[in-house]
C-alpha cells in the first residue's frame, strides 16, 4: 500500500503552511516533493513522519495511521544533524541504539556504510573536521544504517562534489532495487529527472502539479531545438530565435517539428557541420519554473 497523504493541512498561527494537499506512494521508487522556499516541502516531511501533527486529513502507512511505531523510516534533514565535538563512530552508534539496533548489528552496519560511502579514514574524526559534504554523507549513513522501509531525503545532494553525488545516486539506486520508498526534496531538478518516477509541486502551501513525469512532460510538446556545432548559425539562418548559447550549443525556440526540420535542412544546404540535432520537450527545471515561477 505505502505511504498516503490525504487532504492534509497545517497552519503556524495565522499562516497556512500546507493547504489540503494529497498524493500517494503506492510503489517502491523515488517520489520527488518540489517546491520553492517555504513551498510547504519540510512541514509536509515532518508530518508525514509523524514529527508534527497534521490539522486536518490523513497521513497513512500500509493502512496504519503513521507514528514512531507504525513506520520505520529513516530521514536526512537538509540542516546539520551533527555535534561537532564527538567522533564519527561514536555518533553512529548513538544514533543507531537510539533506533533499538543491538551492539553487533550496528557495528557490522556502520563498518559496512563507512565502507560503502568511502569514509572510513573518517571514523575517528570529530564532526567540526569534516568538509559540509563529508558531513552530508554521515548524516546520510545515519540515516539508512537501521535498514528503513521509507526514506526522506530532503536536499540529499547538498555538498556534494560531482565524484561524490555519483557515489551518492548509486547508493540510491540500490535502495530503490532493495524495494525501499524513497521521499526526495530537492532544488538540483536534474538529479530529480534521473531518479524519479512520480512528483508533486508545491507552491504557498497548495498543490500545483503532481502525477507521473513522463507523463506530464509528454502533455507538453517539443518547443526547442538543440543544435551542436562550432559554426555561427546565425549567419546562416536570419530570425532564429536562440533561447540559450554556449560555445558550441544553440538552444533554439521552435513552433513545431517541422520548422526544426526545416533548419536543419537549410544548415546542411549551406554546408554547416552539424555535430547533434535534437528537438526537445521542456526540462522538469523549465516546468518547475512555469508553475511556479511567479
Amino acid at each position: 500500500m505505502g505511504l498516503k497523504i490525504e487532504n492534509v493541512t497545517k497552519t503556524f498561527i495565522d499562516k497556512k503552511a500546507v493547504d489540503d494537499i494529497s498524493f500517494e506512494i503506492s510503489k517502491p521508487g523515488v517520489f520527488a516533493l518540489l517546491g520553492t522556499n517555504g513551498a510547504g516541502k519540510t512541514t509536509t516531511i515532518r508530518m508525514m513522519l509523524g514529527i508534527i501533527k497534521k490539522d486536518t486529513g490523513n497521513i497513512t502507512w500500509n493502512g496504519k495511521a503513521v507514528d514512531r511505531k507504525s513506520v520505520n523510516f529513516g530521514y536526512l534533514p537538509e540542516e546539520r544533524g551533527l555535534y561537532p565535538k564527538s567522533k564519527i563512530v561514536d555518533q553512529l552508534m548513538y544514533f543507531a541504539k537510539l533506533k533499538g539496533m543491538k551492539k553487533s548489528e550496528a557495528q557490522k552496519n556502520i563498518d559496512y556504510w563507512l565502507e560503502r560511502l568511502k569514509m572510513t579514514e573518517y571514523k575517528d574524526s570529530l564532526a567540526e573536521k569534516l568538509s559540509k559534504g563529508n558531513q552530508q554523507k554521515i548524516q546520510f549513513i545515519i540515516a539508512v544504517m537501521h535498514n528503513p522501509d521509507l526514506v526522506v531525503l530532503d536536499e540529499p545532494f547538498s555538498g556534494l562534489d560531482p565524484v561524490n553525488t555519483d557515489l551518492l545516486k548509486d547508493v540510491i539506486l540500490e535502495l530503490v532495487e532493495k524495494g525501499k520508498y524513497i521521499v526526495m526534496s530537492s532544488h538540483q531538478m536534474n538529479s530529480v529527472e534521473e531518479f524519479c518516477d512520480d512528483i508533486v509541486i508545491l507552491s504557498r502551501g497548495k498543490t500545483v502539479l503532481k502525477g507521473n513525469l513522463n507523463e506530464i512532460k509528454g502533455a507538453y510538446p517539443k518547443n526547442k531545438l538543440e543544435i551542436d556545432t562550432q559554426e555561427d548559425i546565425t549567419k546562416v539562418i536570419e530570425n532564429l530565435k536562440v533561447k540559450e548559447h554556449t560555445k558550441n550549443k544553440y538552444i533554439i525556440q521552435i513552433e513545431n517539428e517541422n520548422q526544426a526540420e526545416k533548419i536543419l535542412e537549410t544548415l546542411v544546404a549551406k554546408k554547416v557541420k552539424v555535430e547533434k540535432y535534437e528537438i526537445l520537450k521542456p526540462t522538469l527545471h523549465e516546468i518547475f519554473i512555469e508553475k511556479v515561477g511567479e
